[in-house]
Parts: structure tokens; sequence; C-alpha cells
């Protein structure tokens, strides 16, 4: 059975719950840290539990959160100022921004004209 073109649009068009992981690497293994691993376990248990779906995420390992100039948080900012994203999902603030006033000026300004609320 054929889908209706709109039925097909409304899949591509919904938006994202993006996940954001980030650490500063303090590990020696080759590939993901192990803190990444447990963020990314964390994050997708809370996911599943809660029913959020569309999930996308975003990855910064081995970058400090005191810059903005990290790739995953770049390409994750660019789908929020696109309204590209429902949902965004973090294991603490610390992993988003590291000054609590960029975490203010972020929570309090930029995300609610972005990413809807509960």
């Amino acid at each position: 059975m054929k889908q209706s073109k709109k039925s097909n649009n409304n899949l591509y068009d919904e938006k994202i719950t993006a996940l954001y992981l980030r650490l500063l690497r303090d590990d020696d293994l080759e590939g993901e840290s192990n803190s990444i691993s447990n963020q990314r376990t964390l994050l997708t248990s809370f996911v599943n539990k809660n029913g959020f779906r569309n999930t996308k995420s975003f990855v910064d390992d081995g970058v400090s959160g005191v810059t903005f100039n990290r790739q995953g948080f770049k390409e994750m900012f660019k789908m929020i100022e696109s309204d590209q994203v429902a949902t965004l999902i973090v294991k603490d603030m610390s992993r988003l921004v590291r000054n609590y006033i960029e975490v203010g000026q972020l929570t309090e300004t930029i995300l609610p004209m972005h990413v809807m609320s509960g």
C-alpha cells in the first residue's frame, strides 16, 4: 500500500530530540572515552523510559566546555537555530557549557526561542 505524500513529508519534517554528550578526555582508550559511553547509556535509557523519539546524538569527546568552538555543539546549535530540534537532553548542564553565566543565557534566553518545553 502506498503512503500519501503528506504522510511521507511528516516523517521528514519531524523535529529531533538532540542528545548532547561532552567530556574533556580523561582516559587513554582508543575511540570513545568511558565517560562518553556512560553518558550515552544514561541518556539512551532516559529517552527510552520517557518515550522520546527521533533522537540524534551530538558528541564532543576530548573538548573543553569553556569554548563554543566544538564541532558537535556547533552542528547541534545550527539545527536548534533552524528549529529542527524539539527537545535537548544532556546529562547535566556542565556538559553543555562550563561557564554558569553562559548556561543561564542559553537556558533562559536562547533555547526557549527554539526548543519546545515541557
